[in-house]
């Protein structure tokens, strides 16, 4: 029986425990995506007792950008900037990854940019069969841009709607081609994306944020991502990050109770050889240890309750300890 304070042991790496800091945006980068001494110091001031830091949402092309300050992988200049990142949290034997993402359809028009889709949508244009294989080079060169920062691995972002999401989900892929219609088309760029970044990082670890439901009868069930899963094992991912499809990372319908991703986890869990990551709303070192001790995930986040108390892991391995 694994206790959260266990390591784990993958491709050949250890995880000194099983507490994940999932990737929050912070608006803390500058207007250009570039990283801050504010940005570095909050991942810093956490990372002493995490086993894994996934960094925050970093978009591969300037119009997928989601927040004015959000933090960007779409250009060289900016990797030094990550460099430095990497080379602050090393000391703390903490294994980070980056996460990487477009924002599509939920892109900020305020910044100017046209907004992209896999279908039209409330002033989105449905991406070209050409664009979908210029963004396929977009995270294929991000990819590349976090290793040459020192980063562990990636995460693929394919939650919370944005644009993956958005290529998988049935409520928001309408298209008639080889990208749309059926389950398989649907998750055909994802997994292109993911098979490119999977050459791209050669030996580093490869996570994928699964949207795991969309919480709407016609959306994305349980049941279609334990397939999806089976395939993005197969193409080559790690770790599977579960969350919320398009009803997002905090759903009104789910948040009261902790770890109200952990069900989903589980189930992919079931469906898969990999290690699994279980979130939401986790408040407490007591349900954090229970569920890795029930064999439900392999590793459990804790987003908010570590956001507002950088001591919260460190807390919780004390106490823990004391049992």
């Amino acid at each position: 029986m694994s206790s959260v304070l266990d390591s784990l042991k993958v491709k050949g790496v250890f995880f000194k425990n099983r507490f994940v800091m999932p990737p929050m945006q912070g608006d803390h980068a500058t207007v250009e995506g570039g990283v801050t001494e504010k940005l570095i110091k909050f991942y810093e001031q956490r990372a002493e007792a995490l086993g894994l830091i996934i960094v925050e949402h970093s978009y591969v092309s300037l119009n997928g950008q989601r927040a004015k300050r959000q933090l960007g992988i779409y250009d060289d200049h900016l990797v030094p900037g990550l460099k430095e990142l990497v080379k602050r949290i090393q000391p703390f034997n903490t294994r980070i990854i980056l996460q990487i993402t477009h924002a599509g359809a939920k892109a900020d028009e305020k910044l100017g940019i046209e907004r992209v889709a896999p279908s039209a949508k409330e002033g989105a244009r449905e991406l070209m069969v050409e664009e979908i294989e210029a963004l396929r080079y977009a995270f294929s060169r991000a990819a590349d841009r976090a290793v040459s920062a020192g980063f562990d691995g990636v995460e693929v972002h394919g939650a919370h709607g944005f644009l993956l999401n958005q290529f998988s989900s049935p409520l928001t892929n309408h298209r008639t081609d080889m990208y749309g219609g059926s389950f398989e088309n649907r998750i055909r760029f994802p997994l292109e994306i993911v098979r490119q970044v999977r050459k791209q990082i050669g030996t580093r670890f490869l996570s994928y944020r699964l949207g795991s439901v969309d919480l709407q009868m016609m959306g994305t069930q349980i049941e279609d991502s334990q397939q999806f899963a089976k395939q993005l094992a197969a193409a080559g991912v790690d770790i599977i990050n579960v969350s919320g499809g398009l009803c997002g990372s905090a759903p009104s319908s789910l948040a009261a109770e902790e770890g109200f991703f952990v069900p989903q986890a589980h189930a992919i869990k079931q469906s898969v050889d990999i290690p699994v990551i279980g979130v939401g709303g986790v408040k407490t070192p007591q349900f954090v240890d229970q569920v890795i001790r029930e064999g439900k995930v392999d590793f459990i986040a804790i987003g908010r309750a570590l956001k507002n108390d950088p001591d919260w892991a460190i807390k919780a391995v004390k106490f823990l300890k004391t049992k």
